[in-house]
């Protein structure tokens, strides 16, 4: 059963993609266009969420990590079996910086959650997203979109709304995660400047959670 409201997400991903050009102006960082083929693999990413939940599967779990690297293979690629050939080195080029980086990587996000796994989800999400975006980077590219894709999951997994950037809330995603990008997760004097970031993000994703994210089903099924 499907727990992720696709076509609100496409509507609310069309309508950023308009005036994206204006949000863009107000950010710290100017991002990328918002392309069609950007929003497509988005909305795949979306839908891939959605069939992890909806099977009961655990991305934290030793035997999925590897559906870590299948949601950023999405992000950048979509599911075209010829445009992921083409990106064959990048992937490959990822996977071995996913499992071996030896300041990040994989390992580094599984043991800031196994410590954390007391937590609500809010902070967990935030959590998890500050240990993707921070330096060094899980992903060669994509860990951004790739990020919000995984605190989707982890919110959605729990009965909250999926994670989506809309005009209202991109600032207030787009410059905490400039800061998180250029903080180095495994230096000392940075670890009260990442917690902070993480309590605060946490907020940012509660104040902005949004029920029409959610399929009608699940929403009958909240408390």
């Amino acid at each position: 059963m499907s727990v992720i409201n696709l076509v609100a997400i496409e509507a609310a991903l069309r309508e950023l993609q308009r005036v994206f050009p204006d949000v863009n102006e107000r950010l710290f960082d100017r991002r990328d266009p918002l392309g069609n083929d950007v929003i497509a693999n988005m909305l795949e990413g979306y839908a891939l969420v959605d069939r992890l939940v909806s099977d009961g599967v655990d991305m934290f779990a030793m035997g999925h990590l590897s559906h870590w690297l299948q949601l950023n293979a999405v992000v950048l690629c979509g599911e075209d079996v010829d445009t992921l050939q083409r990106h064959h080195r990048l992937l490959q080029a990822t996977e071995a910086r996913f499992y071996e980086e030896p300041d990040g990587g994989i390992r580094d996000v599984m043991e800031w959650y196994a410590l954390n796994q007391s937590k609500d989800v809010w902070i967990r999400a935030a959590g998890v997203y500050n240990r993707v975006l921070s330096e060094p980077q899980l992903f060669i590219e994509g860990n951004h979109r790739t990020g919000a894709l995984i605190v989707s999951y982890l919110l959605t997994r729990e009965g909250q709304p999926p994670f989506v950037l809309t005009e209202k809330n991109a600032k207030g995603f787009f410059d905490p995660s400039s800061v998180m990008k250029n903080t180095k997760k495994r230096k000392l004097a940075e670890q009260f400047k990442l917690r902070r970031l993480t309590r605060a993000f946490a907020e940012f994703l509660e104040k902005h959670r949004n029920t029409d994210f959610l399929a009608s089903a699940r929403l009958h099924g909240l408390a």
